[in-house]
């Protein structure tokens, strides 16, 4: 839902893709290569760049995660984060979180305005 409501909002891409994407590009990779390639760590979600596979290895889950992709893609009202632009997991307190409106706490993840 956050990559949902990014998309909509005026602060960020406005596609799916964008928002996701939406990290610092190594200019090597770049410039050598001629492919744009997040540096580790540097994204606006910690999933996107973090060096770690992003193929599914549980099917029944990767088909549960699919269904309710599609159920946030066709509904417009569902959204469990209320809106929310912005996430961190519960066990970490990044410096922006202070500056923000806190939303709902969804297991071990805090959601934000």
């Amino acid at each position: 839902n956050v990559v949902l409501n990014r998309v909509k909002s005026d602060l960020y891409p406005n596609t799916i893709c964008g928002v996701i994407e939406d990290a610092k590009i190594s200019q090597w990779w770049l410039k050598e290569k001629g492919l744009k390639k997040p540096i580790k760590h540097m994204c606006q979600f910690s999933w996107y760049c973090d060096g770690k596979s992003d193929e599914p290895k549980d099917t029944v889950t990767w088909i549960e995660s699919i269904r309710i992709a599609d159920i946030a893609l066709e509904s417009s009202n569902f959204d469990i984060t209320e809106g929310s632009l912005w996430y961190h997991a519960d066990y970490i307190h990044p410096y922006w979180a202070d500056h923000l409106t806190y939303v709902i706490q969804i297991e071990n993840h805090i959601f934000y305005k």
